[in-house]
């Protein structure tokens, strides 16, 4: 008798764990992609014209929480046979289908126009705003953008020229920005020549886009593939 009750529970935590745990593993993977998204290299947000890449990313970091916390409930209401709280397991996991299905599509829509969005705004954004008051974040971006990336401008180092900072008293004998240098030193900008600046084909634009179209092909893959991982925790066997 003990061994058949021994069988059976071990037949019910089977069915119960192995969608849950398939559930918990895309909810944590995609909980990670959302965060190093964010943390990656987050400063050249505030370079971006809009807020949908930043957007896909909350979106699936709240889709990986819910998913989380929704296993256990999926799992609690197996072990209990309680059919109200499968039906609600049920539901969230719908749901949760649709936030991830919403960001992996956000991302591809964006990965579309991403290079458009940059050519009409990122040179605007640098040269207007790079440090002016009150823009100390886009500065910030700016200087790391080029020290990272290891260009000079958004597309090439002339973009400077017409930039409201060198034109000012504040830029002295500068002409393009010291995070141009190769190795930064007081006022380096001052000196335009290949030797001291880094002067790559195609500027900082070439680079930012094919880093952002980069993240926005892997979140719309984890978004999209583990929303299809949800469909085959909602066919399997409970």
């Amino acid at each position: 008798m003990l061994e058949i009750i021994m069988t059976c529970l071990k037949d019910a935590a089977f069915l119960c764990f192995t969608p849950v745990c398939m559930l918990q593993v895309g909810g944590a993977a995609v909980m990670a992609v959302g965060i190093w998204t964010l943390i990656d290299k987050s400063d050249y947000l505030s370079l971006l014209a809009s807020s949908t890449f930043a957007v896909s990313a909350y979106i699936l970091i709240f889709a990986g929480g819910l998913v989380m916390i929704t296993g256990f409930l999926g799992c609690c209401a197996v072990i209990r046979e309680q059919r109200s709280c499968l039906s609600m397991y049920f539901s969230c996991l719908l749901l949760i289908f649709l936030i991830e299905l919403v960001a992996g599509v956000l991302a591809y829509v964006y990965y579309q126009r991403l290079s458009d969005e940059l050519k009409q705004h990122l040179n605007q954004t640098m040269t207007e705003n790079y440090a002016q008051p009150g823009k100390n974040l886009i500065t910030h971006a700016v200087d790391r953008l080029q020290q990272d990336f290891k260009c000079c401008g958004s597309n090439n180092a002339s973009d400077w020229q017409h930039s409201v900072y060198i034109n000012s008293a504040e830029a002295g004998t500068r002409v393009v920005p010291d995070s141009c240098c190769k190795t930064i030193t007081p006022s380096c900008g001052g000196r335009d020549h290949p030797s001291n600046i880094y002067k790559v084909e195609g500027g900082c634009i070439t680079k930012l886009e094919q880093f952002l179209a980069d993240h926005l092909l892997i979140i719309g893959a984890v978004g999209i593939g583990v929303a299809c991982l949800q469909v085959s925790a909602l066919t399997s066997p409970m």
